[in-house]
C-alpha cells in the first residue's frame, strides 16, 4: 500500500508515533509530512520528539506542491491525518488547499481515495461539526480520537492503540493492537 501520514498541530502526537510506529515500512511505502506546529506539539508531548522509523519518507510542510502525493496522477492508497487540527479540517472542508497537507486531502477526495481524519480537539463546535459533515459527505472517513476502554488498557500507549486499531482496520492491515468487542483474542 502506498500511503500519506500528515499530522497537524492538534494534541495527541502520540497517535501519530503510534500509527508509525505500526506501519512497517518494508510492506507499505509510507510518505510523512507534519506541519510546524505539529513539530512544535511533538516536542512537548515526546520525550525526545517524533521519532520517525527507518524506511519512511519525510516531507516538510512549507505549501511546496513538489511532492509526489499532491498530483492525481500518482497513485497513492490511502492518507491519514492523525492528529487533525480544527483548522485543517476547515480548511479542507472549504477547499482551501493553501498548504501541501490540504492540498494532498483536496487530491485524494477528488480521485475518490481513501482518506481518514483522527480529530482530536474537543469539544466541537458548529462550525467544526458543520465541516466534519461536509467531509464525510464528500467521502472522507471521520474517526474521531475517542479511544475505547472495553480492552481495559493499563497504559497509555495501550489506550492509544485502541484509536490506532481502528485506523489500521479502516485501511485493511491486519494488526493485534486492541482486543476486539466480545472477541476471546
Amino acid at each position: 500500500m502506498k500511503l500519506v501520514v500528515a499530522m497537524t498541530g492538534a494534541s495527541g502526537a502520540l497517535y501519530t508515533q503510534r500509527l508509525l510506529d505500526n506501519l512497517p515500512p518494508q510492506q507499505h511505502a509510507i510518505h510523512f509530512i507534519a506541519t510546524p506546529h505539529a513539530n512544535e506539539v511533538a516536542a512537548l508531548e515526546l520525550p525526545g520528539g517524533l521519532t520517525i522509523p527507518a524506511g519512511v519518507i519525510n516531507y516538510s510542510e512549507t505549501g511546496s506542491m513538489l511532492v509526489p502525493f499532491v498530483s492525481g496522477s500518482a497513485q497513492f492508497d490511502a492518507m491519514i491525518i492523525i492528529p487533525a487540527s480544527m483548522g485543517t479540517v476547515g480548511r479542507i472542508a472549504t477547499g482551501v488547499s493553501d498548504s501541501t497537507i490540504a492540498r494532498a486531502a483536496d487530491v485524494f477526495l477528488k480521485e475518490r481515495r481513501k482518506l481518514i481524519l483522527v480529530p482530536r480537539e474537543a469539544p466541537y463546535n458548529l462550525i467544526h461539526l458543520r465541516n466534519l459533515v461536509t467531509l464525510t459527505e464528500a467521502g472522507a472517513t471521520i474517526l474521531p480520537a475517542s479511544p475505547s476502554f472495553y480492552s481495559q488498557p493499563q497504559t497509555i500507549p495501550q489506550l492509544v492503540d485502541t484509536i490506532i486499531a481502528r485506523v489500521l482496520d479502516h485501511l485493511g492491515i491486519a494488526h493485534q493492537l486492541a482486543k476486539r468487542w466480545q472477541s476471546a483474542d
